[in-house]
């Protein structure tokens, strides 16, 4: 099992909290990201560095995922491909992606995305709080104690 970051908008909390995850464990951690990160010098902590461009992180995550992986993002479309490929997907503020419920936030998404196209509403995304970062730490425990 590896972990992967979709660093780009990746919040500094949630950074801070799979540094410490890697430093008291073996797990492999792969930040993906178009820019340059200062990360600490772990054996199991990389940067991967990829070219910008619309989704280039993504489709790289998506390349290099296997059955079992898990992939920290927000983004709904990444999370259905992770899905589809036996992966796992926990966002920033601690929801987890399944197969239940990855159709519902997709068309969730489409239709705000509409919705934002058609002057009928304005995007709002609440500020990340330190109860995000409360539950992000809580999903992701729990999901690694289920997978040992």
């Amino acid at each position: 099992m590896r972990i992967f970051v979709d660093a780009d908008a990746c919040p500094k909390a949630i950074k801070e909290i799979i540094c410490n995850l890697a430093r008291r464990t073996s797990i492999e951690i792969i930040f993906v990201t178009n820019q340059f990160i200062t990360l600490p010098t772990l054996p199991n902590l990389r940067l991967l560095q990829v070219s910008r461009g619309f989704d280039v992180a993504d489709d790289e995550i998506v390349k290099q995922l296997v059955a079992g992986d898990l992939v920290i993002s927000n983004d709904i479309p990444l999370a259905s491909q992770v899905i589809a490929k036996g992966g796992t997907t926990i966002n920033n503020t601690g929801k987890i992606y399944t197969e239940q419920n990855i159709q519902q936030h997709l068309a969730m998404r489409d239709l705000m995305a509409h919705l934002r196209d058609n002057l009928q509403a304005t995007s709002y995304s609440k500020p990340f709080s330190a109860q995000d970062k409360t539950n992000f730490s809580n999903t992701l425990n729990k999901w690694l104690s289920e997978q040992r």
